[in-house]
Protein backbone atom coordinates (compact mmCIF):
# COMPACT_ATOMS: atom_id res chain seq x y z
CA UNK A 1 0.00 0.00 0.00
CA UNK A 2 1.33 3.46 -0.96
CA UNK A 3 2.30 5.61 2.00
CA UNK A 4 0.47 8.92 2.34
CA UNK A 5 2.58 12.03 1.92
CA UNK A 6 0.74 13.72 4.80
CA UNK A 7 -1.28 12.28 7.66
CA UNK A 8 -2.92 14.40 10.33
CA UNK A 9 -4.21 12.52 13.35
CA UNK A 10 -6.67 14.02 15.88
CA UNK A 11 -5.16 17.50 15.58
CA UNK A 12 -6.23 20.15 18.10
CA UNK A 13 -5.02 23.75 17.89
CA UNK A 14 -6.00 27.38 18.33
CA UNK A 15 -4.93 30.84 19.42
CA UNK A 16 -4.13 31.71 23.03
CA UNK A 17 -6.90 30.37 25.24
CA UNK A 18 -9.17 29.77 22.25
CA UNK A 19 -9.37 26.25 20.85
CA UNK A 20 -10.39 26.45 17.19
CA UNK A 21 -9.98 22.94 15.78
CA UNK A 22 -10.55 19.71 17.69
CA UNK A 23 -9.47 16.18 16.75
CA UNK A 24 -9.14 16.93 13.03
CA UNK A 25 -7.81 14.04 10.95
CA UNK A 26 -7.01 14.00 7.22
CA UNK A 27 -4.57 12.53 4.73
CA UNK A 28 -3.04 13.43 1.37
CA UNK A 29 -1.78 10.65 -0.91
CA UNK A 30 0.90 11.04 -3.59
CA UNK A 31 -0.43 12.63 -6.80
CA UNK A 32 -3.75 13.37 -5.11
CA UNK A 33 -5.60 16.57 -4.17
CA UNK A 34 -7.32 16.65 -0.79
CA UNK A 35 -9.67 19.62 -0.42
CA UNK A 36 -10.72 20.90 2.98
CA UNK A 37 -14.09 22.62 2.69
CA UNK A 38 -16.08 24.68 5.14
CA UNK A 39 -17.71 28.04 5.52
CA UNK A 40 -16.03 31.04 7.12
CA UNK A 41 -15.08 30.20 10.68
CA UNK A 42 -14.98 26.44 10.20
CA UNK A 43 -11.27 26.24 11.10
CA UNK A 44 -9.76 25.70 7.65
CA UNK A 45 -6.92 28.21 7.87
CA UNK A 46 -6.14 27.25 11.47
CA UNK A 47 -5.78 23.64 10.32
CA UNK A 48 -3.37 24.62 7.56
CA UNK A 49 -1.30 26.92 9.76
CA UNK A 50 -0.91 24.16 12.34
CA UNK A 51 0.18 21.67 9.69
CA UNK A 52 2.66 24.24 8.39
CA UNK A 53 4.07 24.77 11.88
CA UNK A 54 2.92 28.39 12.20
CA UNK A 55 0.68 27.40 15.11
CA UNK A 56 1.60 24.78 17.73
CA UNK A 57 -0.43 21.57 17.91
CA UNK A 58 -2.02 21.18 21.32
CA UNK A 59 -2.59 17.49 20.74
CA UNK A 60 -2.55 15.01 17.90
CA UNK A 61 0.16 14.20 15.36
CA UNK A 62 1.37 15.45 11.99
CA UNK A 63 3.18 12.82 9.91
CA UNK A 64 5.07 13.70 6.74
CA UNK A 65 6.11 10.70 4.66
CA UNK A 66 5.75 8.60 7.80
CA UNK A 67 7.91 10.80 10.06
CA UNK A 68 6.39 12.61 13.04
CA UNK A 69 7.02 16.35 12.52
CA UNK A 70 4.47 17.63 15.02
CA UNK A 71 7.02 19.46 17.18
CA UNK A 72 9.33 20.57 14.38
CA UNK A 73 9.70 24.30 13.56
CA UNK A 74 8.06 25.77 10.47
CA UNK A 75 11.31 26.55 8.66
CA UNK A 76 12.33 22.88 8.69
CA UNK A 77 9.18 21.82 6.88
CA UNK A 78 10.16 23.67 3.75
CA UNK A 79 13.37 21.66 3.55
CA UNK A 80 11.44 18.44 4.14
CA UNK A 81 9.26 19.11 1.10
CA UNK A 82 6.47 21.51 2.07
CA UNK A 83 5.34 24.25 -0.29
CA UNK A 84 2.92 26.69 1.36
CA UNK A 85 0.89 29.41 -0.36
CA UNK A 86 -0.85 31.50 2.29
CA UNK A 87 -4.15 33.27 1.74
CA UNK A 88 -4.31 36.73 0.17
CA UNK A 89 -1.36 36.17 -2.17
CA UNK A 90 1.51 36.80 0.27
CA UNK A 91 4.16 38.21 -2.06
CA UNK A 92 6.58 41.14 -1.85
CA UNK A 93 4.44 43.67 -3.70
CA UNK A 94 7.09 46.40 -3.81
CA UNK A 95 9.63 44.06 -5.35
CA UNK A 96 9.88 43.06 -8.99
CA UNK A 97 8.64 39.64 -10.10
CA UNK A 98 12.16 38.29 -10.51
CA UNK A 99 13.21 39.65 -7.14
CA UNK A 100 10.26 37.84 -5.55
CA UNK A 101 11.48 34.58 -7.04
CA UNK A 102 15.04 35.22 -5.98
CA UNK A 103 13.85 35.83 -2.43
CA UNK A 104 11.95 32.54 -2.64
CA UNK A 105 15.27 30.76 -3.13
CA UNK A 106 16.61 32.02 0.20
CA UNK A 107 18.37 29.35 2.28
CA UNK A 108 17.82 26.54 -0.18
CA UNK A 109 21.59 26.12 -0.46
CA UNK A 110 21.64 26.01 -4.26
CA UNK A 111 24.39 27.00 -6.67
CA UNK A 112 23.79 30.02 -8.89
CA UNK A 113 23.22 27.66 -11.84
CA UNK A 114 20.67 25.63 -9.88
CA UNK A 115 18.89 28.81 -8.79
CA UNK A 116 18.63 29.94 -12.41
CA UNK A 117 17.20 26.55 -13.39
CA UNK A 118 14.53 26.77 -10.68
CA UNK A 119 13.49 30.29 -11.71
CA UNK A 120 13.36 29.23 -15.37
CA UNK A 121 11.08 26.33 -14.39
CA UNK A 122 8.65 28.83 -12.89
CA UNK A 123 8.79 30.99 -16.01
CA UNK A 124 8.12 27.95 -18.18
CA UNK A 125 5.04 27.08 -16.13
CA UNK A 126 3.85 30.70 -15.95
CA UNK A 127 4.94 32.48 -19.16
CA UNK A 128 3.18 35.69 -18.13
CA UNK A 129 5.62 35.98 -15.22
CA UNK A 130 8.54 35.68 -17.62
CA UNK A 131 7.07 38.48 -19.70
CA UNK A 132 6.71 40.66 -16.61
CA UNK A 133 9.83 39.64 -14.72
CA UNK A 134 10.95 43.29 -14.41
CA UNK A 135 7.54 44.56 -13.32
CA UNK A 136 6.81 45.45 -9.69
CA UNK A 137 4.71 42.60 -8.33
CA UNK A 138 2.08 44.88 -6.80
CA UNK A 139 1.06 45.97 -10.30
CA UNK A 140 0.28 42.43 -11.44
CA UNK A 141 -3.34 41.35 -11.70
CA UNK A 142 -4.76 39.28 -8.84
CA UNK A 143 -4.41 36.10 -10.86
CA UNK A 144 -0.82 36.87 -11.79
CA UNK A 145 0.00 37.56 -8.15
CA UNK A 146 -1.45 34.16 -7.26
CA UNK A 147 0.70 32.55 -9.95
CA UNK A 148 3.73 34.30 -8.50
CA UNK A 149 2.88 33.05 -5.00
CA UNK A 150 2.54 29.49 -6.32
CA UNK A 151 5.77 29.92 -8.29
CA UNK A 152 7.60 30.93 -5.11
CA UNK A 153 6.36 27.77 -3.37
CA UNK A 154 7.46 25.59 -6.29
CA UNK A 155 11.06 26.84 -6.16
CA UNK A 156 11.90 24.31 -3.45
CA UNK A 157 10.44 21.50 -5.60
CA UNK A 158 8.07 20.41 -2.84
CA UNK A 159 6.49 17.01 -2.38
CA UNK A 160 3.39 18.60 -0.84
CA UNK A 161 1.81 21.87 -1.96
CA UNK A 162 -0.57 23.55 0.50
CA UNK A 163 -2.88 26.25 -0.84
CA UNK A 164 -5.01 28.46 1.39
CA UNK A 165 -8.08 29.88 -0.42
CA UNK A 166 -6.35 30.42 -3.80
CA UNK A 167 -9.62 31.48 -5.48
CA UNK A 168 -10.27 34.43 -3.15
CA UNK A 169 -10.76 37.71 -4.99
CA UNK A 170 -10.21 36.26 -8.46
CA UNK A 171 -12.51 36.37 -11.50
CA UNK A 172 -14.01 32.97 -12.43
CA UNK A 173 -11.88 32.67 -15.57
CA UNK A 174 -8.72 33.27 -13.56
CA UNK A 175 -9.80 30.80 -10.89
CA UNK A 176 -10.20 28.20 -13.64
CA UNK A 177 -6.67 28.94 -14.85
CA UNK A 178 -5.20 28.63 -11.36
CA UNK A 179 -7.02 25.34 -10.75
CA UNK A 180 -5.85 24.04 -14.11
CA UNK A 181 -2.31 24.67 -12.89
CA UNK A 182 -3.02 22.74 -9.69
CA UNK A 183 -4.38 19.77 -11.65
CA UNK A 184 -1.36 19.86 -13.94
CA UNK A 185 1.04 19.79 -10.99
CA UNK A 186 -0.76 16.72 -9.68
CA UNK A 187 -1.00 14.93 -13.03
CA UNK A 188 2.39 15.75 -14.55
CA UNK A 189 4.63 16.05 -11.49
CA UNK A 190 2.83 13.72 -9.09
CA UNK A 191 2.54 16.52 -6.54
CA UNK A 192 0.37 15.95 -3.47
CA UNK A 193 -1.88 18.95 -2.83
CA UNK A 194 -3.76 20.08 0.28
CA UNK A 195 -6.29 22.66 -0.88
CA UNK A 196 -8.19 24.86 1.55
CA UNK A 197 -11.30 26.32 -0.07
CA UNK A 198 -14.63 27.89 0.66
CA UNK A 199 -15.81 27.77 -2.97
CA UNK A 200 -17.42 24.34 -3.25
CA UNK A 201 -17.62 24.02 -7.04
CA UNK A 202 -14.02 25.17 -7.42
CA UNK A 203 -12.76 22.52 -5.01
CA UNK A 204 -14.93 19.69 -6.30
CA UNK A 205 -13.70 20.40 -9.82
CA UNK A 206 -10.12 19.42 -8.94
CA UNK A 207 -10.14 17.36 -5.73
CA UNK A 208 -9.82 13.62 -5.35
CA UNK A 209 -10.87 13.61 -1.69
CA UNK A 210 -12.89 16.07 0.36
CA UNK A 211 -12.75 16.77 4.09
CA UNK A 212 -15.68 18.83 5.40
CA UNK A 213 -15.01 20.99 8.45
CA UNK A 214 -17.66 22.53 10.66
CA UNK A 215 -17.16 24.29 13.99
CA UNK A 216 -13.55 23.11 14.10
CA UNK A 217 -14.28 19.42 13.53
CA UNK A 218 -13.97 17.17 10.51
CA UNK A 219 -17.57 16.06 10.04
CA UNK A 220 -17.12 14.04 6.84
CA UNK A 221 -14.32 12.67 4.64
CA UNK A 222 -15.06 11.08 1.28
CA UNK A 223 -13.90 10.68 -2.31
CA UNK A 224 -15.34 13.34 -4.60
CA UNK A 225 -17.60 10.84 -6.37
CA UNK A 226 -19.39 9.69 -3.22
CA UNK A 227 -23.21 9.85 -3.63
CA UNK A 228 -24.78 12.51 -1.46
CA UNK A 229 -21.50 14.34 -0.81
CA UNK A 230 -22.80 17.68 -2.07
CA UNK A 231 -25.78 17.48 0.28
CA UNK A 232 -23.46 16.87 3.23
CA UNK A 233 -21.37 19.87 2.21
CA UNK A 234 -24.45 22.05 1.82
CA UNK A 235 -25.67 21.03 5.26
CA UNK A 236 -22.33 22.03 6.79
CA UNK A 237 -22.42 25.40 5.02
CA UNK A 238 -26.02 26.15 5.91
CA UNK A 239 -26.12 24.92 9.51
CA UNK A 240 -26.63 27.63 12.09
CA UNK A 241 -24.42 27.77 15.16
CA UNK A 242 -23.59 30.21 17.90
CA UNK A 243 -20.32 28.53 18.85
CA UNK A 244 -17.84 31.33 19.72
CA UNK A 245 -14.85 29.14 18.82
CA UNK A 246 -15.37 29.56 15.07
CA UNK A 247 -12.58 31.28 13.20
Amino acid sequence: MTQNVLEVEALTSGYGDLTVIRDVSLAVAPAQITAVLGRNGAGKTTTLKTIAGLLPARSGRILFQGADITKGPAYERRHLGFGYVQENKRIFKRRKVEENLELGLYRLGLSRTEERERVDEVYTRFPILAERRKQVAGYLSGGQQQMLAIGQALLSRPTLLMLDEPSTGLAPSIVAEVMHTVRTLRDEQGLAVLLIEQAVDTALGVADTVVVLDVGRAVHTAPVGEPGLRRIIEDAYMAATADPART
